[in-house]
């Protein structure tokens, strides 16, 4: 594998849709988010309506998890995918709300009206750590805050 940072933001880049595993009534729930990150790689951002089960989990159990990944479901992923699991902290952004829809819609433009929409949150998920693993290989990158 070539240099963690590099890695993880090659594969981050290229990839517009994760993971989020979280826990609700003890049980654990999985959901694809369009996300975005910022440039030091220390925070993810994704929007999310209120009235779901993602956004109550989330609120409920602030420790999440995030899976990004670059397969292409081809035999060749064997030796050449990538899975990043991304654990953080997660929390509804009121104060600096606009710098971070501005990030995650310079991602994705075409949710401007999703990411306008009262009822939806702001998500903020602060990483703490970041596992890489190839069919083979693991590497972990603590983030320092």
């Amino acid at each position: 594998m070539t240099q963690p940072m590099q890695l993880l933001k090659k594969v981050i880049s290229n990839q517009y849709f994760a993971v989020l595993n979280s826990l609700g009534d003890g049980l654990p729930y999985s959901n694809l988010v369009s996300f975005a990150i910022s440039e030091d790689l220390k925070s993810l951002i994704f929007i999310t309506d209120r009235n779901t089960r993602k956004y109550r989990n989330v609120k409920e159990y602030k420790n999440i998890s995030l899976l990004i990944d670059n397969r292409s479901n081809q035999p060749s992923d064997v030796s050449q995918a990538i899975a990043i699991t991304v654990i953080g902290t997660a929390h509804e952004e009121t104060q600096n709300r606009n710098n971070f829809q501005s990030l995650f819609l310079a991602r994705h433009p075409y949710l401007q009206h999703f990411a306008n929409n009262s009822n939806n949150a702001m998500i903020v998920v602060t990483v703490s750590e970041y596992i890489i693993a190839g069919f083979d290989k693991t590497q972990r990158v603590i983030m320092s805050q």
